[in-house]
Parts: structure tokens; sequence; C-alpha cells
């Protein structure tokens, strides 16, 4: 008995960061009495304690926890008294569980009485009372203005009001938004040697998984204009050495885009590079790189709604990272940075809105693949994928920095990745280097 509630704890602990379902709920102890909190086993019903041993009136209390998971709380008896203030003495108890909202507080009550609030409850409550204070003013005006020609003024009354606490609460939402994720930025800023560093750290559980052409995906990050996915099996390792080959006579030092349309070398990326034309013409004749690229373009479409063809599209990029041991301190790597814009604007027509990274050698040690903002952690698999998209195809809008990401350094072994940019307002006539990066052709530029 002792054992099966130890592996439940355990497994609460063990799984609760990584699982979709999880949930970090508050409590606070208003009751003015002493309380415990037992997690309520699904199965057999037996009370297992989380508080240690008991939580004070007027203190608050972390719990770490599920969906759908229970907790009974139950009033303690008094340290002079040794009596509970129930009827005849009786200790009182009270129960909730755990929702599939966030932000999820306690308030334990006067009489031991629970009130679970939560992200969706909080909202509609600050909405009733919003429209409550609107009806007020309505009614105060509908009382001194009686009259049916007066009906429309009443109405402007009353949804002036509406308008005006609807924007007054928005300002203060976004204002909270704001900070959040400047907050969530910095933290992440803080954490990023330390998670690349750590080698114990496994690639980021999905939220789901999926199939496509019999390959597994594992889809990390499904937001509007943020999608991260892996995709295992993507490659073949005579894919791998085709584009290895076409390589090796064209490396030189990687380049990063700057801000004024151009490229130049940086020491936030260091790796070597080369850029693999396609030759198309020999895509039916089973050419191992057409064929590769093919289906880059094909998981795109399957994910976005544009219909991307490969003409006027970058080459595939051949990028090569090398570890030359834990001494090293200017070790191959790619800081974080941004594959296409990330600030929330609108898409700047020929420029990027996706990416795939293709895995053909894995180094033995470092080498992950971090989305800091997102807290996505990918270690790389031979010949499977990473994918990540970076606009929303219904607002035209650039993802808010969820897709931001690092290649961790390499410290022993060899690195080596095919990647696919993939642009979106390109074809063979306006192909992608005629745009600058900051979505004007040069030609245009030129006559500015």
């Amino acid at each position: 008995m002792i054992l099966h509630l130890l592996t439940s704890l355990l497994l609460l602990g063990a799984t609760t960061a990584d699982s979709p379902d999880a949930r970090s709920i508050q409590i606070l102890n208003e009751s003015g009495r002493r309380v415990d909190i037992s997690w309520i086993h699904p199965q057999t019903e037996e009370l297992v304690l989380q508080s240690t041993p008991d939580v004070l009136a007027g203190a608050s209390f972390s719990l770490n926890s599920f969906v759908t998971h229970s907790f009974l709380v139950r009033e303690l008896p008094g340290k002079k008294s040794g009596e509970c203030e129930g009827s005849e003495g009786e200790c009182r108890v009270d129960y909730f569980s755990v929702n599939e909202n966030h932000d999820q507080v306690i308030l334990i009550k006067e009489g031991i009485e629970v009130e679970h609030t939560d992200s969706k409850s909080i909202a509609v409550k600050s909405a009733n009372t919003l429209l409550n204070e609107c009806k007020s003013q309505a009614d105060r005006s509908l009382k001194k203005n009686n009259k049916p020609e007066n009906a429309v003024e009443i109405l402007d009354t009353l949804t002036s009001c509406v308008q005006k606490g609807v924007a007054a609460e928005i300002e203060r939402a976004n204002e909270e938004i704001a900070f959040q994720a400047g907050v969530r930025k910095n933290m992440a800023a803080q954490l990023e040697n330390y998670t690349c560093a750590d080698e114990t750290l496994n690639t980021t559980v999905a939220k789901r998984t999926e199939t496509w052409r019999g390959k597994k995906v594992s889809v990390m990050i499904d937001r509007p204009a943020s999608k991260i996915h892996t995709i295992e099996d993507f490659l073949t390792e005579d894919e791998c050495k085709a584009v290895e080959m076409a390589a090796e006579p064209l490396l030189h030092d990687a380049t990063v885009a700057d801000g004024s349309g151009g490229s130049h070398k940086s020491d936030s990326r260091k790796a070597k590079q080369a850029g693999i034309h396609v030759n198309w013409s020999k895509e039916e004749e089973g050419d191992l790189i057409a064929r590769l690229s093919r289906r880059v373009y094909d998981y795109v479409n399957h994910v976005l709604p544009f219909d991307i063809m490969e003409d006027g599209q970058e080459d595939l990029m051949s990028i090569q990272y090398f570890g030359r041991g834990p001494e090293d301190d200017k070790p191959d790597r790619y800081m974080p940075h941004c594959d296409g814009d990330c600030n929330g604007m609108l898409f700047k027509p020929g420029n990027r809105m996706a990416t795939i990274v293709m895995y053909c050698e894995i180094p033995t040690v470092g080498g992950a693949t971090r989305f800091r903002n997102s807290n996505v952690h990918i270690k790389p698999k031979k010949h499977a994928a990473t994918f990540f998209s970076y606009i929303d195809p219904e607002t035209m809008k650039m993802d808010d920095g969820f897709t931001e990401h690092s290649g961790c350094p390499v410290v022993e072994g060899e690195k080596k990745i095919v990647t696919q940019w993939v642009r979106l307002g390109v074809d063979s006539e306006n192909p992608w280097n005629s745009f600058n990066t900051l979505g004007i052709k040069y030609s245009d530029a030129a006559n500015q």
C-alpha cells in the first residue's frame, strides 16, 4: 500500500512539468483556521497529504497537479482547544478538482468553504460586473427620461459605457501581457546556457503526435503564427551523402542577415555552410537532392495553406558544426535568432516564413536546438527533421518571438544539417535574391 502511494507521488512530481494537462494551483487560506490539503487517489480514494503538514490561517500554498485531479481540504483542531469549529466539534471539510483553465486559485473561506477561481471565471465575473454597472447607468437614464423618443439616447449611454469599460480592460490586459512576455523572455535568456549545457535534458514532450506519410510527427507548439514540429525518418542516408558531396567543395564560413538588407559574418554563428542548387530537371530521374527538396515543400504545404512552389526559393543549405572538446571557449554554435521577422508585425513580401532543419550527423555532446521563448528543447536525432513556421496565414502577421531559436554549442563530434528556408511571394521572375531582408526588391530600392 505504502509503495503504491509512493509510486503515485513520484509519478506526480516527475511528470508534471512535461504534461499538457499539468496545472499550477495557488491555495489561499482565508478561513481563520489551520487546514491540511490531501490528494484523493482516483482509483483507491486514499488520501495523500500534500501540505507539510498544514496551511496556517492567512498563509498560501502552491501545488502542481493535473486536470481532473481532486483534493480534500480539512479543518484541523485548534492547538489550544484541541477542537474544530464544526457542529459538535466536527472538523469541516470541502473539496475541489483541477479544471482545464489556467491561473487557478483556491480560496478557503470562513467555514472551510472552497471558492475556485481561474482565468475564465475571473473574466466572466469582470464582464458581469462591467455589464451590471452599465445597466445601472442605463436604468438611471431611463428613470429620468422615461419617454420613447429617448430610447436611442439611453441605448447610446449603455453602449458608450460598455465600450469605455472594455477598452480599459483591454489596456490593462495588454499591459499585463507585455510585462509577462518581458519576464518570460528575460528568464529564457538567463537559462539559455544552463539548458544547453545539460546533457540529461531530453527532447520536450510533444503536445500531440500524428503521422504524415507513415512518419511520426510530434507537435510541440501549435499557435496560429508559431508552429514547431519534429518528423522522424524525414530523410535517408543516401540523401544525406548526396548533399554532403555537393557541399564539400563549396563550404565557407557561415553568415547571418543584417538589418539593412544584406548579410555578414558574425561571432553569433560559428559554422561552415554551402548552398546546394537543386537540379529540378533531374527530379523525374530520381535525383536524390531533388527528391529530398520536393519532400520539404510537400510537408510545408501539408501544414500551411500557401501552395508553395520551388520556383524562386533559396537553395538547400548544408551547415556543419564541429566539436573541439569541452575546453574550447569559442565552440561552433548559433546564438538565439529568428529565421524571419519575429516581431508580430505584418509579413514582408518575399521573406522567409518557415524553416525545415534536417539532421544528417549528430554530435556525441551538445548540438541541441532550443526554442527558448517556447521552452521547447530538441535533441538532434539522425535522419529526423524539425519544422517551424512563423506566420499566421489568416492575419499574415509574423510570430512574436516563440520561434526564436538557437543551436547549442557542439562540444564533441560533428553536427551536419540540411536546412531549407521557405519564402512566400517568390517565383521564377521574382526569386528570393531579388528581395532584401526588408521585403523590398533591390531594383525598387535603387529607385528610391
